[in-house]
C-alpha cells in the first residue's frame, strides 16, 4: 500500500460527497470564494474545516480564537460546532475580507457568536493578555502571514488553556519546507517554526498531511 493517496478529482468528489458534511452557507462561502482569482487559495479546504469542527466537538471547545480569517469559512466551520454558549475571536487585518466573513456568519445565524477583531494581529493578541484573556481559550488556529507565526505562536499558547489546542496551518508548504533549494523568507519562517515545536516541551505536537499540513499542539 502506498503511505500516500493521489487526489485524483474523482477521489476529492468521493471525499466531499461521503466524508464531509458541509453546512450550506459554507458551501456558498466556498464556491463563491473559489470565484475570487488566486487570492482564493487562502480558503481552507472543506475536509479541513470538518476536520477542526470534529476537534471542537471532541474537546468540548467553547471559546475559540483564529488568526486569519479571509472570507470566514474557518472561523463558521468552527462556530457551527461550539455549544450554544460558545464564542469565536476571529483576527484579520483586512477589512474587505472581513466584510465578506461576517455575510457568510449572518447567514448562518451566528453573527453574535462571532467577534471579528481587523487590526494587526499581535496588537489584538498582546491586549488579550493585558485584559486577563490568558489561559481562557480552548482552541486556536492560526493562518496568516508566515513570518509572523512565532510570534503568534508564544500568544496563542499564552492564552490557551492547559489542555487548549492550537492548530497551525500551511507547515508544509506544497512541499517547500523539505526542499533545502527554496529559502524564502515564508518557507523560511515555517522551517524553523516546525523545528521549534517538535522540540518544545510546552506542547504535546504531531504535523498531520492534511490539506497543506497542520501542526496539532496540545498545551501541557
Amino acid at each position: 500500500m502506498p503511505k500516500t493517496l493521489d487526489y485524483t478529482d474523482a477521489v476529492f468528489d468521493y471525499l466531499l460527497a461521503k466524508g464531509v458534511r458541509e453546512h450550506a452557507v459554507l458551501k456558498r462561502c466556498r464556491e463563491e470564494t473559489a470565484e475570487m482569482g488566486r487570492i482564493s487559495g487562502m480558503q481552507i479546504a472543506p475536509e479541513q474545516g470538518a476536520f477542526m469542527g470534529l476537534i471542537a466537538k471532541a474537546i468540548g471547545a467553547k471559546r475559540y480564537l483564529e488568526i486569519g480569517s479571509f472570507t470566514g469559512y474557518s472561523a463558521l466551520a468552527v462556530t457551527l460546532a461550539l455549544p450554544s454558549d460558545g464564542h469565536s475571536d476571529c483576527l484579520d487585518i483586512n477589512e474587505e475580507f472581513i466584510g465578506k466573513a461576517r455575510g457568510y456568519w449572518a447567514a448562518a445565524g451566528f453573527a453574535s457568536k462571532i467577534t471579528a477583531h481587523v487590526a494587526p494581529a499581535l496588537k489584538t493578541l498582546d491586549q488579550f493578555v493585558s485584559e486577563g484573556r490568558a489561559g481562557k481559550y480552548d482552541l486556536a488556529f492560526v493562518d496568516a502571514d508566515k513570518t509572523g507565526y512565532d510570534a503568534y505562536y508564544e500568544r496563542v499558547l499564552t492564552l490557551l488553556r492547559k489542555g487548549g489546542v492550537l492548530m497551525i496551518d500551511n507547515v508544509l508548504w506544497s512541499g517547500k519546507v523539505a526542499d533545502a533549494k527554496v529559502n524564502d523568507a515564508d518557507t523560511a519562517a515555517l522551517r524553523a517554526l516546525n523545528a521549534k515545536i517538535h522540540a518544545d516541551s510546552r506542547v504535546d505536537a504531531g504535523l498531520l498531511p492534511l490539506a497543506d499540513g497542520i501542526y496539532m499542539c496540545v498545551k501541557r
